[in-house]
């Protein structure tokens, strides 16, 4: 789907005159611009699987960083003649984030906004990572030492900085080689292009360790086709990067090989016009297809399956599609669920059918409450648990609380949405200043 500006400008024109800017400071014409063109890319219809397309939050176990890192280095700039690219620069650890390198990206991207001289950012990831997620190791660490005001800041630091992406008023593109997974998926989501190659691996696999999709994956998740997002949220299966492109998670495509030149085209170009960017990744983009044995191709029973009101019901219809049809996927799916929280699969479902009927804003207010509440340990130690089993003990065994979805109650999953003690505060974000778009 290409926007010219006359797209763009027709579409401001038939905007409501008392319609609120979520841009700041900023001339309102391309305050509005953007919100049109952003809105379209991320919610750009399923592509279809008979025409060529154009064009894992890998749980980290490093503990050798804390949380918090005091060093410039793990974030580097780039600079050319008309844009900035931020660097992610923790490559051994396969661009982990902690709060240090989270707090310098919201400072990066504050100043090249409200600088006129830079018309457009980039973000990639060092080595053979975009971001393997946030650094649940170091949390883990963290609440074992009963500090969750640090957890606290690493939550509040990477929402306040999807949040600024989400109602970013330049253009950005966020170039994902590599592993894109939970949280490194939530800082790249809300970017104006994001661009897959033939290395991409996307994942939210977050029930797999006892916690819920986060970093804005209730708004991202809920709005990709039919109710694939229910399940990428509940199994944490992959995604290739043909796969994302297909189903609007990508809104480019390139061959590895091709990324230095569309790297090298991007940083030759001096301008803030989105329409001037995507020529340039389309002009470098392949054609792809998503391969015959992917879920993309299954579509229409994934749907039937996902669609069910509870986890106990589409954990039944996807047996009862596996024994009659044997495909790969199915199994595959069922596996994953069978081995996941059973609390973390009621909670993650309700987040994901809630977060299908609220704007950005409220997907991270909401899910930054259920990030506390789920650290926390007063409802369940199934974080602590899952990390333990996978990541640090790696006994793969983790012993999940509640055992079995019959012993998750409704109640246990309504104090997830609750709202925070009056000693806790809910997050802030500036919503006044910056609208976040539907």
């Amino acid at each position: 789907m290409a926007y010219s500006l006359c797209n763009w400008r027709a579409a401001i024109k038939n905007q409501a005159p008392n319609q609120h800017f979520y841009f700041r400071g900023k001339a309102e014409i391309l305050c509005k611009m953007m919100r049109s063109y952003k809105s379209a890319l991320l919610l750009r219809p399923f592509s279809s699987l008979k025409n060529p397309s154009y064009g894992y939050r890998r749980l980290t176990s490093s503990s050798s960083n804390p949380l918090s890192d005091d060093s410039d280095n793990l974030v580097v700039v780039e600079g050319k003649a008309g844009s900035r690219t931020a660097i992610l620069n923790r490559i051994t650890s396969l661009n982990a984030l902690n709060t240090s390198m989270l707090a310098r990206l919201l400072k990066l991207y504050k100043n090249w906004e409200d600088d006129p001289d830079i018309g457009f950012v980039m973000m990639k990831g060092g080595g053979r990572a975009f971001s393997a997620g946030g650094d649940v190791v170091s949390l883990y660490n963290l609440i074992k030492k009963g500090n969750l005001e640090e957890c606290r800041q690493f939550f509040q630091t990477i929402y306040s900085f999807i949040y600024l992406l989400g109602t970013y008023l330049k253009p950005n593109v966020a170039l994902l080689n590599g592993f894109t997974m939970g949280g490194g998926a939530g800082i790249s989501m809300p970017s104006t292009f994001r661009v897959a190659t033939d290395k991409t691996i996307f994942a939210t696999p977050e029930t797999l360790i006892g916690f819920h999709p986060d970093a804005g994956a209730s708004f991202y998740l809920s709005h990709l086709p039919g109710h694939l997002g229910e399940y990428l949220a509940l199994t944490g299966e992959k995604l290739n990067g043909a796969e994302m492109l297909s189903c609007g998670l990508a809104t480019h495509f390139s061959q590895i090989t091709k990324l230095p030149l569309v790297e090298e085209q991007l940083g030759n170009l001096v301008t803030d016009d989105p329409s001037v960017i995507e020529t340039s990744l389309g002009n470098h983009g392949d054609t792809v297809h998503p391969e015959q044995s992917s879920v993309i191709h299954r579509i229409d029973t994934l749907d039937k399956c996902f669609s069910q009101d509870t986890v106990e019901e589409i954990i039944e219809s996807l047996e009862n599609e596996a024994a009659k049809t044997n495909e790969v996927w199915c199994t595959s799916a069922l596996k994953k669920l069978k081995e996941a929280s059973p609390l973390s699969l009621k909670v993650s479902l309700k987040s994901i059918r809630e977060g299908r009927f609220q704007t950005l804003d409220q997907c991270l207010i909401r899910e930054y409450r259920m990030c506390l509440q789920g650290i926390s340990g007063q409802i369940s130690g199934d974080f602590c648990e899952g990390v333990r089993a996978k990541l640090v003990d790696k006994d793969l065994a983790p012993k999940w609380d509640p055992p079995s979805l019959e012993h998750v109650s409704q109640d246990m999953v309504d104090q997830y949405f609750s709202p925070l003690s009056a000693f806790e505060p809910e997050l802030e974000l500036p919503t006044k200043q910056r609208e976040a778009f539907n």
